[in-house]
């Protein structure tokens, strides 16, 4: 049987230990965060289906302004707020984005939470997807690119420095929907992009865009 002191020694010990494991649990692990993500965008943020991006290797500040568009149902007087209010934030741009997924799953995040997932997706290497390509096309809309969007996607649309989104080896019909969006006004396409997507569709036609696809695919 225990004595007075000994117990006293284990009690202590316990509740040390309980405290210890409540302050754990209140930070989760950049892992325990990403979990939710692994199942769509696949493991180690890669995908395995054509219909969502990889996000591995994505800027923090991309990752970022998707999610508080995506948690805040592109609210952008709420979220202007919250980028002032965070200097971690201060050179997060805001593009409205649609989703029928990603919103109810971006909800779930705190802005911190937010920060650690962006953080922990952009130092993940990125992967291109293994798919077939027209070769023919991928080449004309190599010299699109070095017209119209080498000024912002570097690279050839591999640099995630410029905050931008990795283009190359993303699946085709992520990058068909993708580009959908944006000429239907779902998604919100910067002023820059606007005029350079005219300015190629004006040379090769609605050919354009699939040639653009085709190239940004091919990359490796």
């Amino acid at each position: 049987m225990f004595n007075d002191h000994i117990l006293a020694i284990l009690l202590t010990f316990l509740i040390g230990v309980s405290f210890a494991s409540n302050a754990t649990a209140d930070v989760a692990s950049p892992e325990m965060l990403a979990n939710t993500c692994l199942g769509c965008h696949g493991p180690a943020g890669i995908s395995q289906g054509p219909a969502t991006p990889t996000i591995s290797g994505m800027s923090e500040l991309y990752i970022i302004g998707a999610m508080l568009a995506y948690k805040y149902d592109n609210d952008e007087d709420k979220i202007d707020e919250i980028i002032e209010a965070d200097v971690d934030f201060e050179d997060v741009e805001f593009f409205a984005r649609i989703s029928t997924v990603m919103n109810r799953i971006a909800q779930g995040y705190t802005e911190e939470e937010i920060k650690i997932l962006a953080k922990h997706f952009a130092e993940l290497p990125f992967e291109s997807a293994q798919q077939s390509v027209n070769a023919d096309q991928a080449k004309t809309g190599a010299k699109l690119h070095e017209t119209h969007c080498e000024k912002c996607h570097e690279e050839g649309g591999s640099s995630a420095e410029d905050d931008a989104g990795v283009l190359a080896g993303q699946w085709v019909p992520y990058l068909e929907y993708t580009m959908a969006d944006f000429a239907s006004g779902d998604r919100d396409m910067p002023k820059k992009m606007k005029k350079q997507m005219e300015e190629a569709h004006t040379a090769n036609g609605d050919d354009a865009m699939r040639d653009l696809i085709q190239f940004y695919a091919n990359k490796k």
